[in-house]
């Protein structure tokens, strides 16, 4: 019995050595499931329910079978690809039919346009709850409805990048989807998200995860060629660069699809969603704060602004009293 007893020191030591390994040397591999369920990430603002709309009404268009499932709380993903119609979130109507005493049904959150299906996670009213919570909760709703039993070739998830609590990391955290795919442009705050969502997939390959990034969607593509150099800095490719058009503006701000073979965009999406299908997860290299201000011009962003330290008398302010000393002074004499 006694030689049975693992010996718990050496076990402890074993699984620190293999925390520590170096996994630089991981070799990125193309999505093995037959569903590629991908994550993408940006700013607030910058674009992606109006880049997953079209990628995935093109992406339905083609032939595919493809599931978009907005996980902002702001729920307005799936907006554009029902004409500006809000459907109902699943939070939402998980309450009211708990409230009743009924049970969510498929037909009560998920609907369909174009070949797609889509559904809102939905989130808490304002200072009423945690939005990632609310994240998490939507997922578990999900797997009772069976997720896992569906049958689709791509599942889109649009997740909001500002936010770094845990609901919001859940696919990366957890290896939920293969890769991820950032949204950006050529400012400064979209690319500083991006980057996070870049150190967030480092920290958990570290940890033995496998999610990694597919590479960056340009979107209000100005050439001024920033998230372009941040592509490269970070080791990820472009698979697209969606121009500043306003042409795009104006059909984006009246629910109108261009992600059609029938659209002047029509092209740029079919290609867009060739390369989301193709790029295999890569383990980025994530910049350092001056190594991503270093991607503009430093007249643009304060390069010559010095940290000057503060005072306790500045602190505070016109209280501020010289303190009495306690050091001794001796006379000469």
């Amino acid at each position: 019995m006694k030689d049975e007893v693992p010996n718990l020191k050496d076990f402890d030591q074993r699984l620190r050595d293999e925390a520590n390994e170096d996994l630089a040397d991981v070799i990125p591999q193309e999505a093995t499931k037959e569903t590629q369920i991908i994550a993408i990430y940006g700013k607030g603002g910058i674009g992606k329910s109006f880049t997953l709309a079209n990628l995935s009404h093109m992406m339905a268009e083609q032939g595919k079978r493809v599931l978009l499932i907005g996980c902002d709380p702001k729920s307005d993903t799936t907006s554009l690809l029902f004409g500006g119609k809000a459907c109902p979130t699943i939070i939402e109507t998980s309450t009211k039919k708990k409230l009743a005493g009924e049970e969510v049904a498929i037909g009560d959150v998920c609907f369909k346009r174009g070949g797609v299906f889509a559904m809102e996670l939905g989130g808490p009213e304002v200072g009423r709850g945690c939005g990632g919570r609310g994240i998490i909760h939507g997922f578990e709703l999900l797997e009772k409805l069976g997720f896992h039993d569906w049958d689709f070739d791509y599942v889109l998830l649009d997740f909001l990048g500002d936010v770094v609590c845990g609901g919001f990391g859940l696919p990366i955290a957890r290896d939920m989807a293969q890769k991820v795919i950032l949204v950006g442009s050529n400012d400064l705050q979209s690319l500083y998200v991006a980057n996070n969502v870049c150190s967030a997939v480092e920290y958990f390959r570290k940890l033995g995860g496998n999610v990694g990034v597919a590479g960056l969607v340009v979107n209000k593509d100005d050439g001024s060629g920033e998230a372009q150099a941040f592509a490269e800095a970070v080791d990820i490719p472009v698979l697209a660069a969606i121009p500043q058009d306003d042409d795009l503006r104006k059909k984006s701000a009246n629910y109108q699809i261009v992600g059609t073979a029938e659209s002047r965009w029509g092209s740029l999406f079919a290609g867009l969603a060739e390369a989301v299908s193709l790029a295999p997860p890569v383990r980025p290299t994530p910049l350092d704060q001056d190594g991503l201000l270093d991607l503009f011009d430093g007249s643009d962003t304060g390069a010559g602004v010095v940290l000057e330290p503060a005072t306790d008398a500045d602190m505070r302010g016109k209280y501020a009293e010289p303190k009495p000393s306690l050091e001794v002074i001796y006379d000469e004499a």
